[in-house]
């Protein structure tokens, strides 16, 4: 994800503005740069890579002055390097930019139109060149950012300055977040605090098509009609360090508690009202995406899970057969590859070694492209898949993976919107799908407020050595993942079950000392997999039911219980059951006394075969 960093101060800001692109990182990136107002002249490094590399130009010809903006870029418009790298400066102006400007090729002929050329593919420079034109009309810095905000559509949180207003910097946010720093005879701005923790913890989280003026002893905020007003400060109790455990008994548990932010910061800048923003997947995705006439995507363990809720959804909405296959399998075997098949590869750290080994395989079977979805930017997955979507997990240290699922869930929800529009999925249907992705965070918020009963239903668990899952639909992969997540942790040997496969085998197992755990979600298989549980009373079996609030079921259980869960829809209901079930294996895994982070022979990255 791009990252943002500006400041105006009475000291050399271009050490702040670096350790800032530092403290981003984690969220993934392809290029650099930093601009510095010195001497009324804007003096500006960039460099393809890493910050330190942009770093290491800017030390050996420094050039220190006291205003200044800084960026990480992820390529959207213009493939990465030095030139599409931020920040782009046009005139007087010098302006970073995260986000997508839909409109930005109109804007971009008409400014040609005017005399205008252009030196990057980025859709960035077009608004430099526009707050350009506007100051050279007379305008100030902040007038000529105000105006052109409101001819921008899409995406946007900018910081901006120009040589003709030393000691200013000027933001703007729409669809992306943009917060300031508050401190004593200096200011800043950032797209995340974890930038600006370092030099401040006084935050102004700024709101939807807010404009903001920072000098080094004012901050100025501007509503969309152009009215001044406040905005509240808020001591931000964010760590230097994202990896410390904080107030959280293990990572797993902060882990969990930190998945509507991640899922939040996947989707940011990538979903609007209208649907899922263009050029999200990278350079010529949305091209290669429509030509796509069926899906292969390829993962391991929990990855997998994710890759086979995602089959449901791309055949329900999108009509394109999908084939999900794990990855150390799909190796050793001649695949069949219908014409037109785009192979996606999904990966937490990009460095799975079967995953990466059968993104190598797929390049000589003749697929139409490969697409990685994964958490690491840097990775070999990453680097040398055609296409690639970024989860915004952030640092995930304990072992069993929970955010890194649900935010890929999130990631597989737009592709599946892209694919979807592409096909033609009716207007109706796509913006209901399109309402449900976007409050996947707050549904998933709500989730995590059931832990207390959570706790107590642990306890029907923690003496327990077996147990079995039964899900339907897309619930059924999810059931899979809540199974997993209670053998690695707890060490209680879980299966997960198709609800229908019951009665052919697995019912044999059923008694008194068999828990079963079942996602009912409110749908069309309710009625079914109902009459499946009613399998297992009669069988005496313990049944933990995990139920759609708006489904009816029977609460009337000799044995277990039953927990109401809003799912939110049908869409991104399988995100949200998932949530009680990492609780629910979390705090068995507490009350058994595991080794919830780290648990026994297992690692965070499967990097050997």
């Amino acid at each position: 994800m791009c990252g943002i960093v500006a400041a105006t101060a009475q000291r050399d800001v271009a050490p702040l503005l670096i350790a800032g692109l530092k403290a981003l990182e984690y969220r993934g990136y392809d290029s650099a740069g930093l601009a510095v107002l010195q001497s009324g002249e804007i003096r500006r490094v960039r460099e393809k890579g890493k910050v330190r590399e942009m770093e290491a130009l800017y030390l050996a010809d420094p050039f220190p002055g006291g205003t200044g903006i800084a960026h990480t870029r992820w390529a959207t418009h213009g493939v990465p390097n030095k030139v599409n790298a931020h920040p782009h400066v046009a005139g007087r102006v010098a302006l970073v930019h995260n986000g997508i400007i839909e409109n930005y090729a109109a804007l971009r002929t008409e400014l040609e139109s005017h005399g205008h050329s252009f030196t990057s593919e980025t859709d960035t420079e077009v608004m430099a060149a526009l707050i350009s034109e506007r100051m050279t009309g007379g305008k100030s810095l902040l007038d000529a950012v105000s105006s052109v905000v409101h001819e921008l559509e899409g995406a946007y949180a900018i910081a901006v300055i120009s040589d003709a207003e030393p000691g200013r910097v000027v933001g703007a946010r729409r669809g992306a977040p943009l917060l300031v720093g508050v401190g004593i005879g200096e200011n800043f701005l950032g797209s995340d605090a974890q930038a600006l923790i370092q030099v401040t913890n006084k935050i102004i989280y700024l709101e939807e098509h807010d404009v903001v003026e920072i000098s080094r002893d004012q901050v100025r905020i501007f509503d969309r009609a152009g009215k001044a007003v406040q905005r509240a400060l808020h001591e931000s109790e964010l760590s230097a360090d994202a990896v410390e455990r904080g107030e959280y008994r293990h990572y797993m548990q902060k882990e969990i508690f930190e998945q509507p932010r991640a899922v939040a910061d996947t989707l940011e800048a990538r979903i609007g009202p209208n649907g899922v923003l263009p050029n999200i997947f990278g350079v010529g995705g949305d091209e290669l995406l429509a030509k796509a006439k069926g899906i292969h995507i390829i993962a391991c363990g929990t990855s997998y899970h994710a890759g086979l809720v995602a089959k449901y959804w791309i055949e329900d909405y999108a009509r394109l057969p999908v084939n999900v296959e794990v990855a150390s399998e799909y190796r050793y075997r001649e695949a069949v590859v219908p014409e037109g098949t785009l192979f996606v590869a999904i990966s937490q750290s990009g460095e799975t070694a079967d995953t990466l080994a059968a993104m190598r395989e797929s390049r000589r079977r003749g697929y139409l492209g490969t697409l990685a979805i994964c958490n690491v930017p840097e990775s070999s997955v990453v680097r040398e898949a055609d296409l690639k979507l970024m989860t915004r997990a952030g640092p995930e240290i304990g072992v069993a993976s929970t955010k890194a699922f649900t935010t890929q869930l999130a990631a597989l929800g737009l592709l599946t919107l892209q694919l979807a529009r592409h096909r033609g999925l009716d207007d109706a249907r796509y913006a209901d799908l399109t309402a449900q992705l976007q409050h996947m965070p707050q549904m998933i918020e709500k989730a995590l407020q059931l832990e207390p009963q959570i706790i107590e239903l642990a306890e029907h668990l923690i003496h327990r050595q077996h147990a079995l899952f039964l899900g339907r639909g897309s619930q059924y992969p999810v059931a899979m993942e809540g199974a997993l997540k209670l053998k690695e942790i707890s060490y209680i040997h879980a299966e997960a079950y198709a609800a229908g496969e019951l009665k052919h085998g697995p019912l044999a197992l059923v008694d008194e000392d068999m828990p079963v755990i079942a996602v009912a979600p409110n749908g069309p298989l309710l009625d079914k997999l109902k009459s499946n549980l009613q399998e297992v009373r009669a069988r005496g079996g313990e049944l933990l039911v995990f139920a759609d609030g708006a489904a009816s079921m029977d609460g009337n259980t000799s044995r277990g219980a039953i927990l109401r869960i809003d799912g939110g829809g049908d869409f991104i209901a399988p995100a949200v059951f998932t949530v009680p079930l990492q609780l629910l294996a979390y705090h068995v895994a507490v009350l058994r006394g595991t080794d919830v982070d780290q648990p026994r022979n297992l690692a965070k990255s499967v990097t050997v075969e």
